[in-house]
């Protein structure tokens, strides 16, 4: 059967998240007509999490392709770039400061991003609350998306960028992700410079790393005076339930990490004792080296749902040049079946050479080992 040219396909993209919205936004300014569908109620059901630097050499590649980069580069901090590293002491043992002008990976927080993204679409693209089940029908076509709801809907393309636990992934592959052995801690600071200014002048205007090898923590400042920090331990993926405690028992998860890091300065330790909320507990799952699939005529994936990886500071980047490349793909091709092809040629090879090099890594979160601060040091 003919593959449908993009400009007359039903495309359907799950998911909008950096990926899927830029996806989608590069698609429109085409003239490729789209439709995303998200589980959330709306754009501001849910806090989108902490802030992202984008790259030059991807997320930004994405963003000029989007027609968003100086709007992007408006929004953002490049003082984020900051990084700084400490010993179980409190003692400062690297601290890199960027130039002025320096702006290889400028910070934005994942809400600023989600709505610069979101206000460039046309109105009605996104659907919300369509919290999709499964995708059926054949290879060929037309496929149907299946939401939890009951309803459905015919389309001619299915774009998965549904994250880690993605429902399009089984229309093509049954690769599951698997716990890396690494587990966060989440932890929330609001009104810094006021309520926490020991934080602030800890963390300063990007972020702040200390490790001893069986745990580390990790702080960040976002906009809006809010500072995130993450406890990073090597832990069984229950361990929260396995000592009797739920995850919103803040009291009981605080005094175990008072003894996990017993041995580290108060000035560190603040990262658990002086938090605002709940801690989000996020154990970190990555997907088997390499995954792959047979090509298929009707669906692909993009970001985490085709590649997770451990959090080293390329997910949302490699999200949005996948994106990108898969727009790309579909503006130039003359049928859906030619772009997926052309789309997966490049991505695949791309994500499985960095899922390789990122294989068993989540480890080096952990790393007393002194690393050179620069542009090639994993962020997180």
């Amino acid at each position: 059967m003919p593959s449908l040219t993009p400009a007359h396909a039903r495309i359907s993209v799950i998911g909008a998240g950096p990926g899927g919205l830029t996806c989608a936004r590069i698609l429109q300014r085409h003239g490729i007509p789209v439709t995303v569908y998200d589980r959330d109620a709306g754009p501001h059901a849910r806090n989108q999490g902490g802030s992202l630097d984008l790259h030059a050499d991807n997320g930004q590649i994405a963003l000029r392709e989007a027609g968003l980069l100086d709007a992007f580069l408006r929004l953002s901090r490049p003082e984020g770039q900051e990084m700084r590293r400490f010993d179980v002491s409190g003692a400062l043992t690297g601290h890199l400061v960027p130039e002025p002008d320096e702006l290889f990976k400028p910070e934005i927080d994942r809400g600023l991003l989600r709505d610069l993204l979101l206000d460039s679409l046309r109105p009605g693209t996104v659907r919300w609350g369509h919290a999709l089940d499964r995708v059926s029908g054949p290879d060929h076509g037309p496929r149907h998306l299946h939401f939890t709801d009951g309803a459905t809907v015919e389309t001619d393309l299915v774009i998965g960028a549904d994250g880690a636990f993605s429902r399009v992934r089984p229309a093509l592959s049954p690769a599951l992700p698997a716990y890396t052995g690494i587990s966060f801690l989440e932890a929330w600071f609001n009104d810094v410079d006021n309520r926490h200014r020991d934080l602030a002048d800890l963390v300063g205007q990007g972020s702040a790393h200390a490790a001893d090898g069986e745990r580390a923590m990790f702080a960040q400042r976002n906009g809006g005076d809010h500072i995130r920090a993450y406890l990073i331990q090597r832990l069984p993926a229950d361990w929260i339930g396995a000592h009797g405690l739920t995850d919103d028992d803040t009291g009981g998860i605080r005094a175990l990490l008072l003894e996990h890091y017993a041995h580290w300065a108060p000035r560190l330790r603040q990262m658990i004792t002086h938090n605002d909320e709940v801690f989000v507990h996020r154990p970190i799952f990555a997907l088997p080296v390499p995954h792959t699939w047979r090509h298929n005529p009707t669906v692909t994936l993009l970001g985490d749902a085709a590649h997770l990886m451990p959090p080293l500071g390329v997910g949302v980047n490699l999200a949005m040049l996948d994106a990108s490349d898969l727009a790309l793909a579909l503006v130039h091709a003359d049928g859906v079946d030619d772009a997926l092809r052309a789309y997966e040629k490049t991505m695949l090879p791309r994500s499985t050479g960095m899922a390789h090099a990122l294989e068993g890594r989540a480890a080096d979160l952990l790393s007393a080992e002194e690393h050179r601060l620069d542009h090639d040091s994993p962020r997180h």
